[in-house]
């Protein structure tokens, strides 16, 4: 294991190496055993995260606020408009002092070509671990939670498996891209067969797909892209549906939503599960919009792990901390 991680940045599972990713599931999996157990440590005593949030969050912000908790740190939360960031304060200045205060600074900032720019810019300037609670490119902790939910199904041997990705409809508004980047990044490391399914107009970025084409050639494993919600499912040992905007076709909230209201059928469905293999698991990170991304009869029914995939976010996050702070 490599367990020198102290002050490591966390942006990307991409600027960790596998053995580096392994040492946090392997501590994941201890503090997973002693909260079920009601044990706690004081690893963190006297530590303090800075949370901004540039966006809303029900899970990030109240896993990582209960992991400081439950290691005996302390969590501040920021919302821009409280900071001096809504007069015009820049991400530079914004690092430079928070870093002198707090052992780490965690971040969500989603708008597209905005919010990893400005991490980018806080990990130039600050004296302490910059971690993304979720930007416009990544997802990094939420795809750490959904390997450890799949680790703990299929154990810890994930080669040859096959995991399907695969868009589904979801009216309103544009949804980030970054969580089906992140998933096919870390899967495809980890020796899973990965298949990306959407309509033509939501591609993913293109850098994004080289870097998985990478990982997948390095790993020696498939990366596929269809534009058939079923080859998704067809076999697959793991499913994880989700919507996502067509944000690298267009960023007009308008067109895309119009882009989106064309595709009403994908949905994850009793039909398309029975595609799956036996064991399937279904995974989304929530929330899901019932009736429309999934139906009840998925995301209640015998394959579903969703909140078991939820409490993982947990333990991975405590056991990020520990390792970084």
């Amino acid at each position: 294991m490599q367990t020198k991680l102290k002050g490591k940045h966390f942006i990307t599972t991409q600027d960790w190496t596998v053995q580096e990713i392994n040492t946090l599931f392997e501590l994941a999996k201890q503090l997973k055993i002693e909260t079920a157990k009601g044990q706690f440590n004081d690893d963190l005593k006297g530590k303090s995260l800075g949370m901004i949030f540039f966006d809303p969050s029900t899970r990030t912000r109240t896993s990582f606020e209960a992991a400081m908790t439950q290691l005996g740190g302390h969590s501040i939360f920021f919302a821009p408009q409280t900071m001096q960031i809504s007069h015009g304060e820049g991400a530079k200045d914004t690092a430079k002092v928070l870093s002198g205060y707090l052992q780490a600074i965690a971040m969500r900032h989603c708008n597209y070509n905005e919010g990893n720019q400005y991490l980018e810019e806080m990990r130039k300037h600050s004296k302490v671990p910059i971690v993304n609670m979720q930007c416009d490119v990544y997802h990094p902790a939420q795809i750490l939670a959904d390997y450890l939910t799949i680790r703990e199904h299929f154990g810890e041997n994930t080669r040859g498996l096959k995991i399907g990705v695969s868009w589904t409809y979801a009216p309103n508004y544009m949804r980030p891209v970054s969580v089906p980047q992140s998933l096919i990044l870390l899967m495809s490391r980890f020796g899973m067969d990965v298949t990306l399914a959407h309509p033509p107009e939501f591609k993913l970025m293109p850098d994004i797909l080289e870097q998985t084409k990478k990982n997948a050639d390095e790993a020696g494993v498939k990366f596929e892209i269809v534009n058939e919600m079923e080859e998704a499912f067809k076999d697959a040992d793991v499913v994880v549906p989700k919507s996502w905007g067509p944000l690298v076709h267009t960023q007009n909230e308008k067109e895309g939503i119009a882009l989106i209201d064309k595709y009403p059928d994908w949905i994850a469905n009793e039909k398309r599960m029975e595609l799956t293999k036996k064991h399937s698991i279904y995974m989304h990170p929530l929330p899901a919009d019932r009736d429309k991304e999934v139906t009840p009869g998925v995301i209640d029914g015998p394959h579903s792990v969703v909140y078991q995939e939820a409490e993982n976010r947990l333990h991975v996050q405590k056991a990020l901390l520990s390792l970084i702070m």
